[in-house]
């Protein structure tokens, strides 16, 4: 899922360095990925702020692989900002970082984050001073998160640095904007969708649905999702549409893919067995439920 509204930005990617003196250097930053859990940090530490803070600042840790960035939490990090000067408290980042890193080991620094949509003179001090040191040799990514919603929406935007100058200063650097997109795991999509309902409710509250309820909903949305892709080939065929090759591709490979063919009776058979096993389970839970309340009033009778 792409992040904020398309920009105009140029993004130039570096040419990759195939040559001896160049082999151990880092490939160049391609793409960001961001995790939700990261943005609900970002956005918790913002609401938390003070009432005199304009904005503020974290961490970001994750992993790298092949040119991709991968942004998987962040935290927060205190400082303060004035019209004449800009401080960070780097003991309280490293306390931080060392017990982030004992419950994740693998995650390192990827970059840091700033919210607000204007980048300053200050966020290149930050990055060419402080983080750009801890994530040496690799780039430090900027995530800056517009929550004024400038543009209608919570923007969500990455960004790589570069000198200006002959003689480059710490203040002086360029950012130079990096695609950005949003990758949630199956268990993460439960949360989102939780925090979907809870929006869209009057009361704003959202409870975990029952398995018949979930299981219900997940047919429900694979019926819909057919139904859509069966519109498309449809309009397609008839010429009403004019298709997309990428998408023709994905719809080849998922109807092509190695699978045992069961057959609707099969696949009802499937459904069934499975429909009993759930029925079955939510039968013995309950028994023992009613159980456990038996005796505990027994228990009190005598």
């Amino acid at each position: 899922m792409s992040l904020g509204r398309p920009s105009q930005a140029i993004f130039l990617q570096p040419p990759a360095q195939t040559s001896a003196p160049f082999a151990n250097r880092p490939l160049p930053v391609t793409s960001v990925t961001v995790h939700p859990i990261a943005l609900f940090s970002i956005l918790d530490h913002y609401l938390r702020r003070d009432e005199k803070q304009e904005r503020v600042i974290g961490t970001l840790l994750g992993s790298r692989q092949d040119g991709e960035v991968e942004v998987k939490s962040a935290f927060a990090v205190l400082h303060a900002e004035t019209a004449e000067r800009v401080a960070v408290d780097m003991d309280y980042h490293r306390t931080m970082l060392e017990l982030h890193q004992r419950i994740n080991p693998r995650e390192v620094i990827v970059g840091w984050y700033s919210t607000g949509a204007n980048l300053n003179t200050y966020s290149a001090l930050i990055q060419g001073s402080f983080y750009q040191h801890e994530t040496a040799p690799h780039p430090a990514i900027l995530l800056s998160l517009d929550t004024d919603a400038t543009e209608g929406q919570l923007g969500v935007k990455t960004y790589l640095s570069a000198p200006v100058g002959v003689t480059p200063k710490l203040e002086n650097c360029v950012f130079t904007p990096v695609p950005c997109t949003l990758r949630y795991s199956a268990v993460e999509k439960g949360g989102l969708d939780l925090l979907t309902n809870a929006a869209s409710s009057s009361t704003h509250l959202s409870h975990p649905e029952r398995e018949m309820e979930e299981l219900e909903n997940a047919i429900t949305d694979v019926v819909s999702m057919l139904d859509r892709v069966l519109a498309y080939v449809q309009a397609v065929l008839k010429g009403e549409r004019k298709g997309d090759p990428a998408i023709g591709r994905y719809l080849l490979d998922t109807l092509s893919a190695e699978g045992p063919v069961l057959g609707r009776k099969g696949a009802e058979a499937l459904v069934g067995s499975q429909l009993q096993d759930t029925i079955m389970v939510s039968y013995l839970a309950s028994l023992v439920r009613s159980q456990a309340e038996v005796s505990s009033r027994l228990a009190l009778v005598t």
